[in-house]
């Protein structure tokens, strides 16, 4: 099976964790968009409050966590944000 590619993006609490702007990361194909938050939340369990409140984006479109990621994709993930 092939591998894909895609650029996570990260704002908010998954930014602070892993104190980049953005991730590459490698993923087997018919990988759906899901699959790239519970890898984050694998590698930082403190962000694990955000698994139900995270909202998903590909290539500037909000999508459903089942939707299958493509080669190349931009994935955006998008925590819950706290206005004051």
């Amino acid at each position: 099976m092939s591998e894909i590619t895609v650029t996570v993006k990260l704002f908010a609490a998954y930014q602070e964790a892993y104190g980049v702007p953005e991730l590459v990361l490698e993923f087997p194909e018919d990988t759906p968009v899901a699959v790239v938050r519970d890898r984050l939340l694998s590698e930082h369990p403190e962000l694990t409050q955000l698994r139900d409140f995270t909202r998903f984006g590909v290539n500037l479109q909000f999508v459903e966590p089942d939707s299958i990621l493509q080669d190349g994709d931009e994935v955006v993930l998008i925590p819950p944000v706290s206005g004051g």
